[in-house]
């Protein structure tokens, strides 16, 4: 018997809503909510196509314990109990010994990340690493700096702005960065068709640029200068707000001093911009009266990613555009969380790493020096690590070292719904549920932070039975903290509440496994919060309109956390920066004198990071069955490559062997290849094990020499590489077709 259930998708900000086609229990089809007032009745291939990835024959059934080179089934009393106790007895020697890693997974579930920090708040340990350092940490450096809040993430008023200059990211195929934007391409013709103006700057005309009424290239890793000599021009051509800037914000004076020495004629024979076209840009920008620059994870992922995002920020609040109809708006959410985050300290410790002295920013360090805190002795060196809702070996710079560094730890725990690379490795692997096992609200950034450019809120219900002993990530660290003998959040009655909820919802549970209430904990923070029942929105499953979203003229001198309640263009940590720009200027210029060519990468509509290469659907055509090193056709005669030949890439750490795929409108001298791929070394993933392709941050280096100081960014884009006829065939059984650098 066929029946219709309503849920919205997870993998990314959009959120989309989906109707799902059930029989016997299952989904046989998703397809998009046409009624859906927030996401326009618009769903991707990846979104409708995820029910056959939690639905593989992959998928973790039981708990794990690897055995010599084997895994064999365990109950998950001995897995909650052996974890525990290894857990308890290294945390004796050093709480720090004990460290997470929480993937982009998490941060799509409201209960996941929270559980998982309150575990290590129990353990007390610092050392958490987290995804956002290989794509966001940039923006939360910035904003921490400038707004005093991390989560303070102006974004585009879609629906009336005028002059629109995307820079660093392709929206189109990716959807927006910490904006809820579904249908984005007819968002994009819509700003069009009501006489709003849409410029790209990237190093590729990409699919939004397509759409966008003008695309100009730019050269990988240059953004900073154009932003700089951007800033020159705004003071040049009297484009200040200097009444705003004085009653709103601090440092107008120290950011003019610094716009003034990089006009367009000195930064234009590095970015490739020339300077009557930049002023132009300005120009244009300007007299719009209502702009925007949109950036995202391609700019932060570049070398200089912080400072170029600080400074896109900063022309935005300088025109007058910050907190301005049409321009960029700061989102509230259920309730002030900035304010409540200032007044509980959150987001506020000074710790520091042990490896580079990096400063914790948004509860976190660096991934990229997670392999040198496992391997470097001495002191809190780190002895476990737990891996949550992400595949670190696939996503962190040199995953090759950090492989080498998995080996070494007395303790390797991932929770996941496959035995995908890192979980290969794991001393014990535990199987969550997928989205649509479980009920849920919007991720944290729309709920908390209103996010969103149609304000809604929605809920949903598990719409599928798990199939085995999976478990929600919220149960697993209750009890896993149980087990270290900790307390979530270092809270006694916090632990003990959690407990009870577990036994009293005993007999309710879903499957076999004894889980917590997680409809009475979603349906307890809307009643707190003031927003309603969790059981009324599910039954609206078109989505409520609510309170939350964006207002102009709502932010400055209202919701400023800063100390002196101003915006800070000029923060002591970003200005000590500026220092090096010169020198950046020149190596930059030397290595593009040199020939050297640079490798960006490229987002591809039927895959998501590394996820989705286990769905067949989504791999069954060429393009799905590899990876490619994209060149300009120009690059590739001169290489003495044709499409289809194989290709040697070789960065200053790896080397990787791809076929060649021609592309007229990517900039000469640019090579650009896909995220995500390699899975060959992947125990549990029939499809994407099988497949070709490579792993291409590799070629990105990991240590502390060789991330963003004050962000701890790795660098994933603009990496200079070397491209020339494959020394051999691709060999698809390798560790993701790597051959080790000379």
């Amino acid at each position: 018997m066929q029946e219709t259930k309503h849920t919205f998708c997870r993998i990314c900000e959009a959120s989309c809503g989906l109707v799902a086609e059930m029989e016997g229990g299952k989904i046989i089809e998703l397809r998009p909510n046409k009624d859906h007032i927030g996401t326009d009745g618009f769903a991707c291939m990846k979104g409708l196509n995820q029910h056959k990835m939690y639905d593989s024959p992959d998928r973790l059934q039981y708990p794990l314990k690897r055995v010599g080179d084997k895994f064999e089934r365990i109950s998950w009393a001995q897995a909650i109990s052996e974890i525990g106790a290894k857990t308890k007895a290294l945390r004796k020697v050093s709480a720090n010994a004990i460290s997470m890693y929480v993937g982009t997974a998490a941060g799509f579930s409201l209960l996941h990340p929270i559980f998982a920090e309150g575990f290590m708040k129990g353990i007390g340990s610092h050392n958490v690493y987290s995804s956002s350092t290989q794509d966001c940490a940039n923006r939360f450096a910035s904003a921490t700096e400038m707004y005093g809040f991390p989560f303070h993430q102006p974004i585009v008023d879609l629906d009336h702005v005028k002059y629109m200059l995307i820079i660093g990211t392709n929206p189109v195929v990716s959807k927006w960065t910490f904006m809820q934007v579904a249908h984005p391409v007819k968002r994009l013709k819509e700003v069009r068709k009501r006489g709003g103006k849409i410029v790209v700057v990237d190093p590729r005309e990409t699919e939004t640029a397509k759409v966008a009424d003008e695309h100009q290239f730019i050269r990988p890793n240059t953004d900073v200068f154009f932003f700089l000599s951007f800033l020159h021009e705004l003071f040049a051509q009297n484009g200040v707000d200097r009444v705003r800037a004085t009653q709103h914000m601090t440092g107008l004076a120290d950011i003019e001093q610094l716009a003034k020495q990089w006009p367009a004629d000195k930064t234009a024979t590095l970015t490739g911009i020339p300077a009557e076209r930049l002023q132009g840009i300005v120009r244009d920008y300007i007299s719009a009266g209502a702009s925007a620059i949109v950036t995202g994870t391609g700019l932060g992922m570049g070398r200089h990613g912080t400072l170029a995002h600080w400074l896109s920020e900063c022309i935005n609040a300088l025109s007058g555009n910050l907190d301005r109809k049409g321009g960029t708006l700061i989102g509230e959410g259920m309730f002030d969380f900035a304010a409540y985050a200032k007044k509980n300290k959150l987001f506020n410790r000074i710790q520091r790493s042990r490896v580079g002295n990096f400063r914790e920013l948004n509860g976190g360090f660096p991934g990229g020096i997670l392999a040198d805190e496992i391997l470097k002795p001495g002191p809190e060196q780190i002895k476990a690590l737990f891996v949550t809702g992400g595949n670190p070996l696939m996503t962190m710079p040199n995953a090759n070292r950090l492989r080498k560094a998995f080996n070494e730890l007395e303790l390797l725990v991932v929770t996941d719904i496959y035995l995908n690379e890192t979980a290969s490795l794991a001393h014990y692997v535990l199987p969550a549920t997928s989205p649509l096992e479980r009920a849920d609200l919007p991720f944290v950034f729309p709920l908390f932070l209103g996010m969103q450019s149609k304000p809604y809120i929605a809920a949903t219900d598990a719409i599928v039975k798990t199939t085995g002993e999976q478990r929600d990530e919220a149960t697993i660290y209750t009890d896993l903290a149980s087990a270290s003998g900790v307390s979530l959040f270092a809270t006694k009655p916090l632990q003990w509440i959690m407990q009870l909820m577990k036994l009293a919802n005993a007999p309710f549970r879903i499957g076999k496994q004894p889980s917590l209430p997680i409809v009475f904990i979603l349906d307890l923070i809307l009643r707190l919060s003031k927003v309603g029942r969790f059981r009324d929105l599910v039954d609206q499953p078109q989505g409520m309109q609510w309170r939350g979203g964006t207002t102009p003229e709502s932010y400055l001198s209202k919701r400023v956390v800063t100390d002196d309640k101003k915006v800070q263009l000029a923060p002591a940590m970003l200005m000590e920066q500026t220092a090096r720009l010169e020198k950046i200027f020149a190596d930059e210029s030397a290595s593009y004198a040199r020939g050297e060519m640079r490798l960006i990468s490229k987002r591809m509509h039927s895959t998501h990071n590394s996820w989705t290469q286990n769905i067949a659907e989504l791999t069954n055509g060429e393009m799905g069955q590899t990876n490619y090193v994209y060149m300009h056709p120009d690059d590739a005669l001169a290489k003495g490559l044709s499409e289809k030949s194989a290709a040697d890439i070789h960065s200053s750490t790896n080397t990787i062997r791809l076929p060649v795929k021609l592309l007229s409108t990517l900039l000469p001298g640019t090579v650009a290849i896909p995220h995500g791929w390699g899975h060959q070394n992947a125990r549990g993933l029939g499809i994407a094990s099988k497949l070709g392709g490579a792993n291409v941050n590799i070629l990105a280096a990991d240590g502390a020499d060789a991330i963003e100081s004050v962000s701890g960014m790795a660098h994933l884009t603009g990496i200079p590489v070397r491209v020339e006829k494959a020394a051999g065939p691709i060999d698809t059984g390798s560790w993701s077709g790597i051959t080790e650098a000379a």
